[in-house]
């Protein structure tokens, strides 16, 4: 081979190498993260207070934590006003947090966490029937992208809306088509992370309509199962009032354990007698978003998981395991639900809970 040709083909290659280079530092691309609740969303803490209960330095120790990313969930209440008029102390906060994880090198996912016009569990939802409701909510994303727009496309996404659940599937995937229209207008190369109707769930997924043709798109889902466990004697949930047994993995509950419930818990748990969870099974329950994403060739992304803090605590680590393994093995990007909290947190008031750290970090200590 004449030198010019080898020397043109060294050139080349050096080129090529750092072009991929370059492509893959530009993309979003998210494995372990961390939602940051109740502090921009779902709180009632606002001014010094709400200021105080989330700072750079709890970047620096998520940093610290071996993750590369976070969730923030924002409300409508938190940033405007009933008239739509902006809260400049609170978005400021939320630039403040996208600035404080480019010092630390971590990625943010800015999740619509709930509307006026849909909270995920209320009855009544005006953003499904309301046309006016449908244009505010467009707009609230027009707004947050005329002031999140100066980031780079590969430190910040949009997640559209947390937790769709909208009485029938073709319902969010008009809405999604809408909204996901009007921000490429605005910003074509932005990550928009999509999930599916009725909460997330990995069961509406082969329902769920994603735009064609945009690579920069991150498909997600939420996983809380089995229910009985991760919400284990939550005071919001029909289990409020149950503290029997619960196992995983295995047969969750037995038939003898049934009996000897008292009565007026039975009917709220009988659909769990002999249900059997493990890894094997929870990735069976995963299939339709990840042959969605391989389908579309879309990164996968669980958005939130978790087990509330008193289920029992040797079956709750084991599920964190099996679920973060699967995450790993499957090419799935993740974010527990939560950071701080006495209910999911990995730390609670300051104390760190370290062993679930390291599971859902992924790292040795």
């Amino acid at each position: 081979m004449k030198p010019i040709i080898i020397l043109l083909l060294f050139i080349y290659s050096i080129s090529y190498s750092q072009q991929l280079k370059t492509n893959t530092a530009n993309k979003f691309e998210v494995k372990k993260g961390t939602n940051i609740a109740h502090w921009l969303s779902q709180s009632g803490r606002r001014g010094k207070k709400r200021a105080l209960f989330f700072t750079e330095s709890d970047i620096a120790k998520i940093a610290t934590m071996g993750f590369d990313h976070i969730r923030l969930p924002i409300d409508e209440e938190q940033m405007w006003d009933k008239n739509g008029k902006q809260y400049n102390d609170a978005f400021q906060l939320m630039i403040n947090c996208i600035n404080w994880c480019a010092t630390y090198n971590l990625k943010v996912i800015v999740d619509l966490h709930i509307l006026r016009s849909h909270h995920f569990n209320a009855a009544v939802k005006p953003l499904w029937t309301d046309k006016q409701e449908q244009e505010k909510f467009f707009n609230l994303w027009i707004q947050l992208s005329e002031k999140l727009k100066q980031f780079p496309t590969n430190l910040v996404a949009y997640e559209l809306m947390n937790e769709a659940v909208a009485d029938d599937n073709e319902s969010w995937n008009q809405l999604i088509a809408s909204a996901f229209s009007r921000l490429r207008e605005i910003e074509p190369k932005r990550t928009i992370v999509i999930g599916s109707n009725q909460w997330q769930s990995v069961h509406t997924f082969n329902d769920l309509k994603v735009p064609p043709n945009d690579s920069n798109i991150l498909l997600s889902f939420h996983f809380y199962e089995p229910f009985l466990l991760t919400h284990y004697h939550t005071n919001w949930t029909e289990l409020k009032n149950y503290m029997g047994p619960v196992h995983y993995p295995g047969v969750i509950l037995t038939e003898k354990e049934f009996n000897k419930l008292p009565e007026k818990v039975k009917t709220v748990v009988k659909k769990w007698v002999g249900k059997e969870f493990n890894k094997a099974h929870i990735l069976k329950m995963w299939q339709q978003p990840i042959e969605k994403a391989k389908a579309l060739g879309l990164p996968l992304y669980c958005g939130e998981f978790g087990i509330i803090t008193q289920a029992p605590q040797n079956d709750r680590l084991k599920w964190y395991k099996d679920v973060v393994q699967l995450f790993k093995e499957n090419n799935i990007g993740y974010a527990n639900w939560n950071y701080n909290s006495d209910e999911f947190g990995l730390i609670d008031n300051k104390i760190l809970n370290k062993e679930l750290i390291q599971i859902i970090s992924d790292r040795k200590q």
